[in-house]
């Protein structure tokens, strides 16, 4: 499998509104068309989602993922990127040919939502159709509770991008104990998730039943259905979660909580898994 790595930030010359000049750094935001590749040799765009370029691979494969169309890594021959990329620019299609056995639901793909940065649930047709393929979380996770307080502060020290920028949305897992495993940045939030979910996936890692997810922003009804997919029993956000958010957590056992900052977080469902002292 292979997947080129672009530019993630853009140097610009800014004014400020007292005249003065001075060289800013940007994230970079740019779409990305996800086409799969059918086993009669065609191929067929699923997607266009506005991105940090950079973990396309991840991105492709965790989005796949977590929208049922795949269900393990065995299913994929490879990924890569596809057509023309001029000198000095970014590739914007990526490719996932996908196994020859592998019995498509092509009603399914036949959506052909577009995703922004800011909003992956816009064009979908129906919340039925988000909810497809969750199953209730299996998981006997139990942290100290003490471990969430100390997530963001880790999250915000492995966000080198954000660092520089101030312009993105980041998505880690942590380890039981709350040792960072992983972290991932994009424009988008479900992108970020999905590029963290895609790496554990391409991985042969999922479900990811011991860990748990912090992200940088507010829980969606997104971000939880993606979770719930790869199997992830705690979800922490700095953020404020959506009712329906809650909704959904509830009612497959996940445990979810927000506004997790300044030492304290409200726990919306599945207290359960937190001990305190």
């Amino acid at each position: 499998m292979k997947a080129a790595r672009a530019s993630s930030q853009a140097g610009v010359v800014v004014r400020t509104s007292d005249g003065l000049e001075f060289a800013d750094t940007l994230a970079v935001e740019e779409p990305l068309e996800i086409r799969i590749g059918l086993p009669d040799g065609t191929n067929k765009a699923i997607s266009i989602t506005m991105r940090t370029p950079g973990d396309d691979a991840e991105l492709a494969a965790g989005f796949l993922f977590t929208e049922g169309i795949i269900t393990s890594p065995g299913q994929i021959k490879q990924i890569s990127h596809s057509g023309p990329a001029g000198a000095g620019t970014t590739n914007n299609s990526i490719r996932i040919d996908l196994d020859g056995g592998l019995d498509l639901d092509l009603k399914r793909l036949e959506r052909n939502f577009y995703t922004t940065s800011s909003c992956g649930v816009c064009g979908k047709t129906s919340i039925e159709a988000l909810a497809a393929g969750v199953k209730q979380i299996e998981s006997e996770l139990e942290i100290d509770a003490e471990i969430i307080h100390s997530l963001p502060q880790m999250l915000r020290k492995a966000q080198a991008i954000f660092e520089t920028t101030g312009g993105l949305h980041a998505s880690a897992l942590f380890n039981s104990d709350g040792t960072l495993d992983i972290v991932r940045e994009d424009v988008g939030r479900h992108n970020a998730l999905d590029k963290v979910i895609g790496a554990k996936f391409l991985a042969n890692e999922t479900p990811l039943s011991n860990s748990i997810l912090l992200v940088s922003g507010r829980a969606s009804f997104e971000l939880v259905q993606k979770a719930l997919m790869a199997g992830i029993p705690v979800l922490a956000a700095v953020g404020a979660p959506s009712s329906l958010a809650v909704e959904l957590a509830n009612e497959y056992g996940m445990t979810l909580a927000g506004f997790v900052r300044d030492g304290r977080f409200n726990v919306y469902c599945g207290e359960i898994r937190f001990k305190y002292d």
